[in-house]
């Protein structure tokens, strides 16, 4: 006993982790619920909210084809193959090991990623730099770069939010083009949501200017009076700026409802390349779920939507 108590005093992580592994998922999707500070109990039996029904789909829609939509390398194969290669950025090489990736044998700028998860992703603008950028501009090495990458492979991204699809995808580091505008900026992210196969509005993560914004959009680029975002993400004059509509908005959305018919729900994000639409990445729960509607009462008329069964 006293051996056993020991051990889980100088290993507290090992310790805790392996708490959170044999938590079911059902527990732990609820524990995220109330942790969020929603304003109802997540109601699993009979779900009416977008978000209780995005908790539902975590907990029952698994289908096997998900894991590979959910894997940024193998998703763009899997597109080629069923779409052909129209809107797919180029991958340039993957890893296995960070330590493999060498830079004499890239193009002067890339990216960098893990395949497997959320938020490993390193922007090489000039390798000659010496600096590295993650998404939100930080600064990094390459060094630091390998390092984080490689701390990323080690990480099943699915014991975060209980997000099943990410549970059993082979992880590797992939290398691929970076993408931007003709002034060499970056493009802004266009996220377009379906419902049952069908499109029902875009959410563009939008910076220009010194103007950072979350605007949302219908069909016809219409400005809807709702975002759905993470709390962080939400202020009062968010969704105001004028943010244009893409060349390509109407190849994003043919293309994108044709992926969207795998799923009953789904955002699919775009960029626009200087007219041209590419794949950004799939992802079955937005914000992992953790997203609210403002105005609320639009989780509700979303809800409505999206039928189960």
């Amino acid at each position: 006993m006293k051996r056993g108590i020991l051990y889980h005093l100088s290993h507290p992580l090992n310790t805790i982790s392996a708490i959170l592994f044999k938590l079911s998922d059902k527990y732990a999707i609820k524990k995220q619920w109330e942790k969020l500070g929603r304003e109802y109990p997540l109601n699993f039996n009979h779900p009416k909210t977008l978000s209780e029904k995005i908790a539902w789909l975590k907990l029952h829609d698994r289908k096997s084809l998900y894991t590979t939509l959910v894997d940024k390398h193998r998703a763009k194969l899997w597109l080629k193959e069923t779409f052909g290669d129209e809107h797919i950025i180029p991958t340039i090489k993957t890893y296995s090991i960070a330590e493999d990736i060498l830079l004499d044998e890239l193009p002067a700028s890339f990216v960098l990623k893990c395949n497997h998860d959320s938020g490993n992703v390193y922007l090489c603008f000039d390798k000659n730099s010496g600096n590295y950028f993650d998404k939100h501009m930080q600064p990094f090495n390459f060094e630091q770069v390998k390092e984080l990458l490689q701390t990323g492979l080690s990480h099943n991204f699915y014991y975060n939010f209980r997000e099943w699809p990410y549970k059993n995808v082979p992880p590797c580091i992939v290398c691929e083009k970076l993408m931007l505008l003709k002034d060499g900026t970056l493009p802004n992210d266009f996220k377009l949501f379906f419902i049952n196969g069908e499109f029902q509005f875009t959410y563009v993560s939008y910076g220009r200017g010194g103007v950072e914004d979350r605007c949302t959009y219908d069909k016809d680029w219409k400005r809807l009076p709702f975002v759905y975002v993470q709390k962080y993400a939400y202020r009062e004059d968010i969704n105001t700026a004028d943010v244009p509509r893409p060349e390509s908005y109407d190849d994003m959305l043919r293309y994108g409802q044709q992926i969207a018919s795998y799923f009953k729900f789904v955002r699919i994000d775009f960029y626009d390349i200087d007219g041209k639409a590419y794949f950004g990445e799939i992802t079955p729960f937005h914000c992992a779920g953790e997203a609210f509607f403002y105005p609320e009462e639009y989780d509700l008329i979303y809800g409505q939507k999206l039928k189960l069964k």
